[in-house]
């Protein structure tokens, strides 16, 4: 399994001129190391990468950036040589790096990772190397882009590097007057000093809950993130959904974008939201900063019941957020997992609807039953129709559901392949992963189970009570099902056909042995006439001599989603639907008789362990 590699992907290009190049990663390289990124691409040629990493707290150099005040205090190194121990091995998001091409020429190096959200902790003195999250085809020039911050526009120095061997001339300082000419390029890393504190990346900053991104993983239904408006002047900001780049080799597969949408106005006569999908671009407006309407709480949907594929499969997606003065392009991951059932499951049925069995008989011209010819079993009345509709109970009753969706048998299993190179002195490997075979989750019915700890320290869902820790049961559980059958084996029933899935249903047979005097409501163990033994008491009659054979036929549909947004999005954690049953009495021979029932079930999840231990 390589579940902790799930990510979604994006290409950064960097020309590198010859010399020592500044590039700032609006992406995350972490899933490679430098060796297999720098040392696999025949004839890469790129000896050295330096990741300035500041104590934000301590003053960073002199006079110039070429001389910091504790030489190499403040850089972590890759070196292509295999003698150089390095201390930098991979490439970081919100990162700025000093790479060196030994080319003679300009390199385009490719770099693909997960997009992260700007995220930088600007020093108050010194030096920030730091870069900026501007559109990639149009990118404004620095006076533009600083206009909206009109103080930090007159104090600030900007140091960039146009290629070549560190000197006079790399870095240079971009002076005023260059102001109209020179462009904040995505993925440039600049050198700025700044007298007062700032964190600006652009007129409209946005706020997230985890500064990874947004992910929904196997049970979100909701996501919020905020847009704030940091000018005097109003912005409008539009939002779209685009397709992940394919995953590099060895990471996980997508089946496709999350399936999105954005949650409007409440409706406050039913209470739901009105919402959209993010099929298209959206916009959103903002009034100038310190006005009723500059910031925006945006609430962004998962529509978990379009999500088709199996479960544990992955969906990814980049959010993308831009502003449409052209100052910024913000691009956020998004990740998505299809729900995985797996865990112990209780709840209950509550029976409504009973079947009934009333037959209408033939009268003759007297108005009486007619009877049937005479037969050994008597002279039975002649019936012209029996009604076996389902009919409305005067008191619901209640059905305890026990039931353990085991993940063992839904987990994508994936062949890797690892194979060894050797380039200048380094060993590296290159990871191939054939396709996944997805396996259907075994779902079992349970009249009984015990949850609590085991002879470990790990928590247990258990068939035995013997499982368990003898010296903690008092904070184990038993959860019992008493409305089917009792075994000192604590048999579990298999799910015979059906899937666990929102529009779908399951199907459990649970079978009621004749002679089951444990649990058999028609055995009665001392009362001769439903002993199930003959006048002897030597042997065992018959089926449908004293008792009945009972196969209940148990449905469980659950409910398609509705319409509403919360619907749409609700969690993993509960299920319901329409309960079922057909039970079948078998008596002597061929006789048999149905009886129907039905109501509602409600289901929730109590664990995600995924594996019943059994005795």
């Amino acid at each position: 399994m390589l579940g902790s590699l799930q990510a979604q992907w994006q290409t950064q290009s960097f020309v590198l001129k010859p010399g020592w190049n500044a590039v700032y990663l609006h992406v995350d390289a972490s899933h490679v190391s430098l060796d297999d990124l720098i040392l696999v691409p025949n004839g890469a040629p790129i000896s050295d990468v330096w990741l300035w990493q500041p104590a934000v707290s301590t003053a960073q150099f002199t006079t110039t950036p070429q001389q910091t005040s504790v030489p190499n205090s403040q850089w972590a190194v890759w070196d292509r040589s295999a003698v150089v121990v390095d201390s930098l091995t991979r490439l970081y998001g919100n990162g700025a790096y000093l790479v060196r091409n030994t080319g003679s020429v300009d390199y385009t190096w490719n770099v693909v990772g997960k997009p992260v959200p700007p995220r930088y902790d600007w020093t108050t003195s010194g030096l920030n190397f730091i870069g900026f999250p501007t559109p990639a085809s149009t990118p404004p020039t620095w006076d533009l882009f600083l206009t909206p911050v009109p103080n930090l526009q007159r104090t600030v120095e900007i140091y960039r590097y146009p290629g070549g061997e560190l000197g006079a001339t790399n870095p240079v300082r971009v002076l005023s007057p260059k102001f109209r000419s020179v462009n904040v390029k995505r993925g440039e890393a600049v050198w700025i000093r700044a007298t007062n504190y700032n964190r600006y990346f652009g007129p409209v900053s946005v706020d997230l809950p985890s500064a990874s991104g947004i992910d929904f993983s196997d049970s979100r239904g909701t996501y919020s993130l905020r847009l704030k408006n940091q000018t005097a002047t109003a912005r409008t900001v539009t939002m779209d959904l685009l397709v992940s780049e394919t995953p590099p080799a060895g990471q996980a597969a997508i089946t496709g974008t999350p399936p999105m949408l954005v949650r409007g106005a409440l409706n406050t006569t039913n209470l739901t939201y009105a919402h959209s999908e993010l099929t298209s671009q959206k916009s959103f407006t903002l009034t100038a900063q310190g006005q009723p309407g500059s910031e925006l709480e945006i609430v962004l949907g998962l529509n978990r019941s379009a999500m088709v594929a199996s479960a544990g499969s992955l969906y990814a997606g980049i959010l993308r957020l831009a502003d449409t003065g052209g100052l910024s392009q913000i691009d956020l991951p998004i990740t998505a997992t299809v729900a995985n059932t797996a865990g112990l499951w209780v709840g209950d049925a509550m029976i409504t609807q009973v079947g009934q069995y009333l037959k209408t008989y033939q009268k003759g011209a007297d108005g009486q039953p007619v009877l049937a010819a005479f037969t050994a079993a008597g002279a039975p009345y002649v019936a012209t129709a029996t009604n076996t509709s389902l009919g409305v109970v005067a008191q619901p009753y209640r059905l305890r559901l026990i039931l353990m969706a085991d993940a063992r048998d839904s987990e994508v299993i994936r062949i890797t392949n690892t194979v060894t190179t050797v380039v200048d002195g380094r060993s590296t490997d290159v990871i191939t992963v054939t396709n996944g075979v997805n396996l259907t989750t075994n779902s079992v019915l349970l009249q009984r189970v015990y949850f609590g700890p085991g002879v470990g320290a790990n928590m247990l869902v258990a068939t035995s009570e013997a499982l368990l820790d003898p010296a903690r049961l008092e904070v184990a559980r038993r959860i019992s099902s008493t409305h089917l059958p009792y075994s000192e084996a604590n048999t579990s029933w298999s799910k015979t056909s059906g899937e666990w899935k929102l529009g779908t249903n399951m199907i459990f047979n649970v079978t009621l042995d004749y002679k089951d005097q444990a649990s058999n409501p028609f055995l009665h163990t001392f009362h001769p006439d439903h002993d199930n033994l003959d006048v002897k008491f030597a042997g065992v009659e018959v089926q449908g001599a004293e008792s009945y054979t009972v196969t209940r036929a148990i449905k469980l549909s659950f409910n398609a989603p509705a319409g509403d947004f919360a619907s749409l999005t609700a969690g993993t954690g509960n299920f319901g639907g329409v309960y079922s049953e057909v039970m079948t009495f078998y008596g002597k021979g061929s006789h048999a008789r149905e009886f129907s029932l039905s109501g509602v079930f409600s289901l929730n999840r109590m664990s995600q362990i995924s594996t019943l231990t059994k005795k």
